[in-house]
């Protein structure tokens, strides 16, 4: 039997940045799912905290040189890897200088999140789905960890839908506490519009905080799991109400057998439908 193909795809992995919920998670997850006996693939945004002499990051001449459009702009797309050698798993990283290349992540020194974080989430996801194609390997389900990953169900499901390569991909969403607390762009649906989704689609992105953009993505998505131990009562709120196959929190020592069960579930359910 062919292994099942298993998609990670995280705003932050441990050791290339520091320990979080995700970033931990992303780092270990991975690993315990190949062990289980699937196949997997790693994508992470290059993030310009990140030093690539200190973990080795190289450019992949290959998979390089696409230009992305956002908003009616073009974006060279820049593809780095590395590996994690412990765990016998290779990472690989979005770049792009303007998106990517500031010191640090998702806010500056102040702490503002920064006013293009919703650009830096439609590069990250259509970059990592461009490459998977240009890799010529099809995912079962793409895993998301950090609100970054979130525009990847609408992309799946309504963008590529129609390419053979992600026609029977599947969605989990990871909900986290990490949040933020800046609306994104007001014009992100008018940005999704010029993307080629329909008003179908960009009419469940009017609300641009974290709590609506959350909400509309799980609208897509075919499973959904909690990955911090306690959540808000907002994101709580959402995982109750949220329709699509779920999985309530589990220890760190049993994340990898339940969740790579629960992908079997994702997987099968489709199917059967």
């Amino acid at each position: 039997m062919e292994k099942k193909k298993i998609l990670f795809v995280a705003q932050e992995i441990f050791p290339f940045l520091p320990k979080s919920d995700i970033a931990s998670t992303a780092r270990k997850l991975p690993q315990g799912i190949q062990e289980a006996g699937k196949e997997i693939r790693v994508f992470t945004p290059r993030f310009g905290s990140i030093n690539e002499r200190r973990h080795q990051l190289h450019e992949v001449i290959r998979l390089s040189g696409m230009n992305l459009v956002i908003d009616d702009t073009d974006h060279p797309l820049i593809i780095k890897v590395a590996s994690i050698a412990a765990a016998r798993m290779q990472v690989y990283f979005i770049d792009n200088d303007e998106f990517f290349k500031r010191k640090n992540t998702v806010a500056d020194d102040k702490g503002e999140f920064y006013a293009d974080n919703d650009e830096r989430a439609m590069f990250f996801c259509r970059g990592v789905l461009e490459t998977v194609k240009k890799l010529g390997w099809k995912p079962d389900v793409i895993h998301c960890h950090g609100w970054m990953t979130a525009p990847m169900a609408l992309y799946v499901k309504k963008l590529y839908s129609k390419d053979p390569h992600f026609a029977d991909t599947k969605v989990v969403y990871s909900l986290y506490n990490d949040t933020f607390n800046k609306n994104w762009d007001s014009r992100f649906a008018e940005k999704l519009k010029f993307d080629g989704f329909d008003e179908e689609v960009t009419n469940c992105f009017k609300d641009t905080s974290c709590e609506g953009i959350t909400k509309s993505v799980i609208g897509f998505s075919d499973g959904l799991n909690v990955a911090s131990e306690v959540l808000s009562p907002e994101l709580k709120a959402i995982f109750d109400e949220a329709t699509c196959l779920k999985q309530d929190f589990v220890p760190e020592e049993q994340q990898a057998k339940v969740l790579s069960d629960f992908f079997n579930k994702v997987i099968e359910e489709s199917v059967a439908i």
